[in-house]
């Protein structure tokens, strides 16, 4: 009994994975690490990312023995509140792993990195944002993705449906002369 009740501790604490002992035991699992990380302290880290659809990056930090030290998920939202202004791309990406995509806003000067986390919103996709410029973190966000024909009544958001656009006339026309 004790046994099942520390198993579900140390899930609790990463997420639902089962605790790992070791670095050769995180390989066997979830096979090679898209990234390893050496840190100050002589430990490593390895990265293993969902994006650019899954909502989690796991990072495993294990002793110069191989024996695992800690497991969890970067982007949960207490890791994202680690992020501050001043910070650079390669810390950023230390403590969040790879991202999904990015984006440059030429008149602005930013640089947008983006992760897809798990949904906090009233839409049905989450994106996590982190705003550079000049290589140095500004400031973040959060990107709420909706349904292509609107948010729907009664959902979590409580907006009604959108109506969806009329065919547009030409557009009707172009596809009748085709067929």
């Amino acid at each position: 009994m004790l046994a099942i009740a520390a198993l579900a501790a140390g899930c609790a604490l990463t997420g639902g994975l089962r605790p790992l002992a070791s670095e050769a035991e995180a390989i066997a699992v979830h096979g090679e690490p898209a990234r390893r990380w050496h840190n100050e302290d002589g430990t490593r880290t390895l990265e293993y990312s969902t994006q650019p659809y899954g909502h989690a990056t796991l990072m495993i930090t294990v002793d110069a023995a191989g024996t695992v030290l800690r497991q969890e998920n970067a982007l949960s939202f207490e890791n994202l509140a680690r992020v501050e202004p001043g910070m650079t791309r390669e810390q950023v990406s230390r403590l969040l792993g790879a991202h999904r995509s990015v984006e440059i806003f030429h008149l602005s000067g930013e640089e947008v990195w983006d992760w897809n986390i798990e949904n906090d919103g009233p839409g049905i996709a989450t994106y996590f944002n982190v705003h550079f410029i000049d290589g140095r973190v500004v400031r973040t966000s959060r990107t709420y993705l909706f349904p292509h024909d609107g948010p729907e009544m009664g959902g979590r958001s409580g907006f009604p449906a959108l109506p969806p656009f009329p065919p547009h006339p030409l557009r009707l026309r172009h596809l009748a002369s085709v067929r």
